[in-house]
């Protein structure tokens, strides 16, 4: 089913503030005027409306705080706005933290998912004309790669995380609204995202910003696990295109073509920040300290994006060095995003900008 891009239509996108919503969201606002999106953020530690400060004036746009594990919360919003379409990507996403608390993992990526899955399924009616529900996901639902091999959009599920497994769980009940009340969605499965705005938690900002700090760099394991990385505006355009002209009850993996073992990307990392920082050659990965692995790590993911490619036309457009070129610049371009997100001070801004 292709959606006419003309067409004035409402489009909530959950976890707008986080980092791969907000590229979506600003993609989203800037390309469809006539689309009115509604960001629904919970403002989470790694939700920052910081991000979206360059949008947030623009009359297409509005910003709601809320959690979509509160049912009657969700339907209430489905009632007022009357949505045409959901782009569904807020979730607890951190590995580590599944292990260490599984059940709120459990919370928002299932119990969430099926609370957006019934308002939609209630509010449309089954009168599913124009209608679509969009759940992003995520490579991991597979499980682990040897040396070999890709996965493709028929790879049996074998999530080993906590996180992994609330995902996979997510993926299932969409599939299933799907076949038993005909709901129409769309799912996608990505490799691991980079670019601006990514809270440092994750491998490359964390890193980026311990370099800036001295800081040691913590590699699991013997660090050859091995990620295919995919630059975060590229994965907004395959969102764009699988949410305006994918099928029904299809996914799509979107994938970067860019394998690394990330002892070799951190040493390419390390490289690049010492020219940045006039330190001399070799000084950032004299912080790499290797530490215990974490329990099922999986060795490798990469992506198979021969589907996406061939139905729908998109490919990569940043191969690794460029993009991590370009989110290293950013970085260091804007300090005082990172400052905030290192201090806590980004959690005022809904205070001061949107509370009344």
């Amino acid at each position: 089913m292709h959606l006419s891009l003309g067409q004035k239509r409402t489009v909530l996108i959950t976890g707008g503030a986080g980092f791969i919503g907000s590229h979506v969201v600003r993609k989203m606002v800037l390309a469809y005027p006539s689309y009115q999106i509604v960001n629904l953020d919970k403002l989470t530690y790694a939700g920052n409306l910081e991000n979206l400060k360059d949008i947030e004036k623009y009359p297409n746009y509005k910003f709601i705080k809320g959690d979509i594990v509160d049912g009657d919360f969700i339907n209430n919003l489905f009632s007022k706005w009357n949505f045409d379409g959901v782009i569904h990507l807020a979730a607890e996403s951190h590995v580590d933290r599944s292990i260490e608390a599984p059940l709120e993992f459990v919370k928002t990526n299932v119990l969430g998912t099926v609370n957006l899955l019934n308002a939609s399924k209630s509010i449309w009616k089954e009168n599913y004309q124009g209608k679509r529900f969009y759940h992003i996901s995520t490579d991991e639902v597979y499980g682990s790669l040897g040396e070999t091999g890709l996965f493709s959009e028929i790879t049996s599920y074998r999530p080993n995380s906590p996180y992994s497994a609330s995902k996979a769980s997510s993926d299932h009940f969409v599939r299933s609204y799907g076949e038993t009340y005909g709901l129409p969605y769309v799912i996608s499965n990505c490799s691991n995202n980079y670019g601006p705005y990514q809270f440092p938690e994750k491998l490359i900002p964390l890193f980026i910003n311990n370099i800036i700090q001295h800081k040691p760099l913590p590699v699991y394991g013997d660090g050859k696990y091995t990620r295919d990385w995919l630059f975060v505006e590229d994965h907004a355009e395959a969102i764009d295109l699988i949410y305006h002209k994918g099928k029904n009850k299809e996914s799509y993996n979107i994938g970067g073509f860019n394998e690394w073992q990330n002892i070799d990307m951190v040493k390419l990392l390390c490289s690049l920040m010492d020219k940045r920082l006039f330190r001399d050659k070799g000084e950032s990965e004299k912080l790499i300290t290797f530490v215990k692995d974490r329990p099922g790590h999986d060795l490798r993911y990469a992506i198979d994006a021969t589907k996406i490619n061939k139905e729908l036309g998109w490919e990569p457009s940043v191969i690794f060095r460029e993009g991590l070129e370009r989110t290293i610049d950013w970085y260091l371009a804007n300090v005082t995003w990172l400052d905030h997100v290192n201090s806590g001070e980004y959690q005022n801004y809904y205070n001061t900008r949107y509370k009344q």
